[in-house]
């Protein structure tokens, strides 16, 4: 199930249809454009001096900060793996969702602590809601029972 999709309506499931776990949700790929642009940039200042070929390492960490962060669905919980970490959120301990102005999407414990749900957005939210079965609800669908 892909969702880095323009579309969130068309990437909902049905409701009866069996959800294959782990779901696991990506950053957009377009984001991998980032790196032969700054690999580029090294190029060009290698041109100017050798002492930047340290610089070659920042593209080969951009791509893989960008191909580890994902956030992971599973029967269980949800597990959010970061550039240098990864967390296990049982349903359970997930008490909402916060969505901060300019920062990624953040799990709130009952204790008040925020994890960061990395390649989550606002417009996953359908999908979330479906493969979480309910547990995280959708603003969408509550809206619209609202306008009714």
């Amino acid at each position: 199930m892909p969702t880095d999709s323009s579309d969130p309506a068309a990437s909902t499931p049905d409701d009866s249809a069996e959800i294959p776990y782990p779901v696991v949700f990506r950053i957009n790929r377009v984001a991998y454009f980032t790196v032969p642009m700054v690999a580029l940039v090294v190029v060009l200042l290698l041109g100017a001096s050798y002492w930047f070929a340290f610089l070659f390492v920042v593209p080969v960490a951009l791509y893989m900060w960008i191909h580890r962060l994902r956030t992971i669905v599973t029967e269980d919980g949800l597990r959010a793996v970061g550039g240098l970490s990864t967390t296990e959120l049982p349903w359970s301990e997930i008490a909402g969702l916060q969505f901060p102005k300019w920062s990624s999407v953040r799990a709130v414990r009952p204790d008040g602590q925020r994890i960061k749900l990395p390649a989550i957005g606002f417009r996953d939210l359908p999908v979330l809601n479906v493969v979480s079965k309910g547990r995280i609800p959708d603003p969408f669908e509550a809206a619209a029972n609202r306008d009714k």
